[in-house]
């Protein structure tokens, strides 16, 4: 992780957290753990906050920027800053933190010398039995003026072990209304229903909102969704519609956006509240089983997989189509 010095704003609702940890430092603990949905900007304020603790010259709102310990973390060359995560080849949904990068951890934080030393690990969910068990050493006893940052989006995927050794902070509490504010100012020329729409995709997270605002699918929902239930209802050249949206979206987009459907389909088919609150799913939702959707859901994360493998992308998009179209 290159850590920014200048990590932009302090955004609102990590504010609480900062004014507690720069106001406590050093009497923190050695073991912090930062969660938070997708969209908190968690890592964002891991960056700052690493910046913060190594900085010579400390400010009350960040790193000072101007320092040798910030010029070694713009260059990435801090001795004293050590970044775990998953191996660089292997990025795929569930790929692991090895147990070797966390035993190397072991000369790096019993050193002793001047200055604090940082190690951050994230995702934090991908330790694995191994790599967490040798870590609970680390943290049982760490050296002098050592932090151990674990980042995660569910902290309840850390075993029980980790989790009772460090403090727990989450980033990803906000009021709607700082939500709404903030994506309101991210994007001034958008209505009050548009944001809502897009907090509701969001999960409440005001960056993925904005984020969703960006991206190519959004507007092609409406589209997509009338092809599927002309798809359905005169069962005719799948093999057309999988090309058009082949065309349409990239697969990381066309998936992204076909998940959200999926999902308020079977939401709608369990009388739950919907994501996508502009679109009617009636219609299609009377076409499937609730039994049929589940297997589709289940047979895209395979395609997911397959996916990221490098597996034709037609191919997956085809057979996708064709499934839509085979309602039982």
């Amino acid at each position: 992780m290159m850590v920014e010095i200048q990590a932009t704003t302090l955004y609102p609702w990590h504010a609480q957290t900062w004014e507690l940890l720069s106001t406590r430092f050093p009497d923190i603990g050695h073991g912090l753990l930062f969660y938070g949905k997708k969209g908190c900007a968690k890592k964002a304020f891991a960056e700052r906050f690493v910046a913060w603790v190594l900085c010579l010259n400390k400010q009350a709102q960040g790193a000072c920027g101007e320092c040798s310990s910030c010029q070694w973390l713009k260059s990435d060359t801090h001795p004293n800053y050590v970044h775990i995560t998953t191996d660089e080849e292997n990025k795929k949904q569930n790929a692991k933190i090895r147990i070797e990068k966390i035993r190397d951890l072991l000369p790096f934080v019993q050193q002793t010398g001047e200055g604090w030393r940082v190690v951050v690990i994230e995702p934090a969910e991908a330790l694995n039995t191994a790599s967490a068990n040798a870590l609970l050493k680390t943290l049982e006893e760490p050296g002098e003026r050592v932090v151990l940052i674990l980042l995660a989006d569910h902290y309840l995927k850390l075993p029980a072990t980790i989790r009772s050794r460090l403090q727990h902070f989450a980033l990803d509490r906000l009021h709607p209304e700082d939500a709404q504010a903030f994506v309101k100012q991210q994007i001034p020329e958008i209505s009050s229903t548009q944001v809502s729409l897009l907090l509701n995709l969001a999960n409440d997270m005001p960056l993925t909102a904005v984020e969703i605002e960006r991206s190519e699918w959004l507007q092609k929902r409406a589209v997509f969704l009338s092809d599927w239930l002309k798809l359905v209802v005169e069962k005719n050249m799948p093999l057309n519609y999988a090309n058009k949206w082949a065309k349409e979206l990239s697969s990381s987009e066309f998936i992204t956006m076909f998940e959200y459907l999926l999902g308020d389909l079977v939401s709608l088919k369990l009388n739950q509240s919907l994501r996508n609150t502009d679109l009617d799913f009636s219609p299609l939702a009377e076409c499937y089983s609730l039994e049929s959707l589940f297997a589709i859901y289940s047979d895209l994360q395979q395609k997911k997989r397959m996916l990221e493998q490098n597996v034709q992308t037609q191919l997956a998009m085809d057979e996708l189509f064709i499934q839509l179209m085979n309602v039982s």
